[in-house]
């Protein structure tokens, strides 16, 4: 019985005869994060210590508390931010091309700009830091994060509002509209708004210049929507108004994210934002240090460029974890090992967002053997914004067994993969977004740390993920 069958079977509820002999095997789970050890506050044993917040709502330091390490920690949560995009642009790491590119294409070009990748690549960081250079610029700058059930006319009645009507050039600044503080929203109709609408009264603007930011673009259901966008940018183009929209959004190509691109291709600059290089996440790290005065060991920030792979996200996470830990550890300086915790402490928070079903098929996978396939499935979706095919994967480690038959067993069974089918061809994604970031960590955590141990390269080559067939694992799984 291969191990994809073992899978089916734990599916069903039956636990397979050659998985009631098996030996236990190497199962890569992550360890909950130790519990910090309670401190004594006014004067009490330190075993009945009540835990307190570090700091008031308004990011001030609790006068209850004489924890030297509170103002570090303080320090730590606003230097590194991976739950939020940046906004200050101080702490704005790497990415210096990619800016000035999309400055050049809004200020030179006139064209309208949509940006596009993977989660967590800095999308939004990217658009907050491009909007201060925008509003740096006297840019009338109007950001909307988009919703699911976001409309054209909702949207653009909200932008209207945030374009002062003395910029209308049927409005002299004297005028009494104009100086009660009206604005575009004042002449809209009370009928529905259309994309030839809103260019109508976008083509009076006169003195200045609109950027409109739709962001988390993805997230609307609606096709109408979408098509309005399309139309609104050709509008607003073919007459040269002085209005352009920047979009972003989660998508693997341009035609996802946007409908109708052949229309309005000339009219537009796409950007797949690219994954921070090993100089930009390095930068990321000593960003933070400046910020937070923890330093980091050069051995702990090679471990978090490993992990990371080029995602801010990642990057960002670990580098805030490994701060935490060497501060509860009464450190200033993150060591190896404090990243090592923190690696442990991200794996906990991804195994936290995976379905029990994915969970028990990845475990029983890695109890088979099939850990080397799955970290080269992991690491093609991560250099293909999450999407990939056999092809890729054999890229990935081109000296492997093929892995075709692997992988399309594994998604007509509806384990851990998804089989798409489109214009370009076959190709699989993970069936859960968690999955992915999940098992590349751990893969990569285990190849960073086999290089550190004795004769650590030579394990680490052998070991590196590979291309396992049904029957080759069928046979690890035996020997187990």
């Amino acid at each position: 019985m291969s191990w994809i069958n073992s899978l089916m079977a734990r599916s069903l509820g039956r636990k397979p005869k050659a998985a009631r002999n098996a030996q236990p095997g190497l199962v890569f789970t992550a360890a909950p994060p130790p519990k910090p050890a309670p401190r004594a506050t006014e004067g009490k044993p330190a075993a009945e210590a009540f835990p307190r917040f570090h700091s008031t709502a308004g990011d001030q330091l609790s006068p209850r508390l004489t924890d030297a390490t509170a103002a570090a920690r303080v320090k730590l949560r606003s230097a590194f931010t991976p739950s939020q995009p940046i906004t200050d642009r101080r702490l704005f790491a790497g990415r210096l091309d990619v800016l000035t590119t999309l400055i050049r294409s809004i200020e030179d070009q006139r064209v309208h700009v949509i940006m596009y990748g993977e989660r967590g690549i800095g999308k939004t960081s990217l658009v907050h830091v491009l909007t201060q250079a925008a509003q740096e610029a006297r840019y009338i700058v109007v950001y909307v994060s988009c919703g699911a059930a976001s409309t054209f006319d909702e949207i653009f009645r909200a932008v209207a509002e945030d374009v002062p009507l003395l910029f209308h050039s049927g409005f002299a600044p004297t005028t009494e509209q104009a100086e009660k503080g009206g604005s575009l929203a004042d002449l809209l109709p009370s009928t529905q708004l259309t994309p030839r609408l809103v260019a109508d009264l976008f083509a009076k603007l006169t003195g200045t210049r609109v950027l409109v930011v739709l962001d988390e673009f993805d997230v609307c259901e609606s096709p109408e929507f979408r098509r309005n966008i399309a139309e609104l940018i050709k509008n607003l183009s073919d007459r040269s108004i002085r209005t352009q929209l920047v979009i972003a959004g989660v998508a693997a190509d341009l035609t996802e994210l946007v409908e109708h691109i052949p229309s309005i291709r000339r009219n537009i600059f796409a950007l797949q934002v690219p994954k921070m290089s090993t100089a930009e996440v390095n930068h990321l790290v000593e960003n933070g240090e400046a910020h937070s005065g923890v330093t980091f060991d050069k051995v702990a920030t090679d471990f978090i460029v490993s992990v990371a792979n080029g995602s801010p996200y990642l990057a960002s996470l670990f580098s805030h974890h490994a701060g935490l830990v060497a501060i509860d550890k009464g450190r200033d300086r993150v060591m190896v090992e404090d990243v090592a915790v923190a690696v442990e402490q991200a794996l906990t928070e991804f195994r936290g967002r995976i379905s029990k079903q994915s969970l028990a098929q990845i475990d029983q996978a890695t109890k088979a053997g099939a850990r080397h396939i799955l970290g080269v499935m992991a690491g093609a979706a991560q250099f293909n914004n999450g999407r990939f095919d056999e092809r890729d994967v054999d890229a990935a480690h081109p000296n492997g067994p093929s892995a075709k038959a692997t992988i399309d067993e594994l998604a007509a069974n509806h384990i851990l993969l998804e089989r798409q089918d489109d214009e370009h061809g076959r190709s699989y994604v993970f069936s859960e977004e968690a999955v992915l970031p999940y098992l590349w960590i751990l893969a990569a955590q285990k190849r960073f740390l086999d290089e550190r141990r004795p004769g650590g390269d030579e394990k680490a080559a052998s070991e590196k993920p590979e291309a396992a067939s049904p029957a080759v694992v069928a046979g690890r799984a035996g020997r187990s």
